[in-house]
């Protein structure tokens, strides 16, 4: 697999504190890169660089090609690097459509000029991603009535609207139920498949990540302690020791 993404000697400092040092890694175009860290190992100080919303001290990020570690996330947005956040960015008192066409509109700019934001073509685009998320029998609900299952759905939904060719998810699992982590999970994957997406996400389910991770990152300490296929990372007895604490 080709490299879709590319950091190259990533190091961040903050007040001298290292958050990052020399991370270096490729996101291939096609696979699923779960990342896995205890709380302050890294994770998302990478997360945050690569999409714009920290700029790494050293180092460089390429994205097909193109240097971005200038860019911000607007830029890099563009360029088509979505992200989906813990808590889900959404608006709870619209329906779920009128949140999937306000993403679809702030992705192009449309609300900030003469295009109007409400095309066929974005209806369109919405209800087929609304019923390749399972979200269609929703679509005239208001966001608040809905379970935090649904919320995390409609969330990844919305940042396809724009059909990115890498999407990062940090801890899509947070704050969903024991009983909905799997389905969700399936439905989520399933979908990103079909879209031909590049999946990035952080997590500390080992679960979800030994189930849906082609490869595993562990992060330690601003460092990446091991990178490879899930069996053999979390088999690591550095990741045991310091990531998972001894759990298989």
């Amino acid at each position: 697999m080709s490299a879709l993404l590319s950091a190259r000697g990533l190091g961040k400092h903050f007040d001298g504190v290292v958050a990052a040092e020399q991370v270096t890694i490729d996101v291939c175009a096609g696979e699923r890169l779960g990342l896995i860290g205890s709380n302050g190992a890294g994770k998302t100080t990478f997360v945050n660089m690569i999409t714009g919303y920290l700029k790494p001290d050293t180092g460089a990020i390429v994205l097909d090609g193109r240097d971005i570690t200038p860019l911000g996330p607007r830029e890099i947005s563009r360029l088509g690097v979505a992200r989906s956040f813990q808590i889900p960015q959404l608006c709870p008192e619209m329906s779920v459509l009128d949140n999937m066409l306000v993403a679809a509109a702030c992705g192009d700019g449309a609300l900030s000029s003469w295009r109007p934001a409400h095309t066929a073509q974005k209806r369109d685009r919405a209800h087929a991603l609304l019923e390749r998320f399972s979200l269609a029998a929703h679509a005239l609900r208001r966001v608040a009535e809905l379970p935090g299952g649904v919320r995390k759905l409609l969330d990844i939904a919305m940042a396809l609207t724009h059909r990115p060719r890498l999407l990062v998810l940090d801890e899509p699992t947070s704050g969903v139920s024991v009983e909905e982590k799997f389905p969700m999970m399936d439905t989520i994957m399933a979908a990103l498949g079909s879209e031909g997406t590049t999946v990035l996400f952080v997590e500390h389910d080992m679960e979800i990540v030994t189930r849906y991770s082609s490869r595993v990152a562990a992060f330690y300490s601003g460092r990446i302690l091991a990178d490879g296929p899930p069996a053999k990372v979390l088999a690591d007895d550095d990741v045991r020791r310091y990531v998972t604490g001894g759990r298989r």
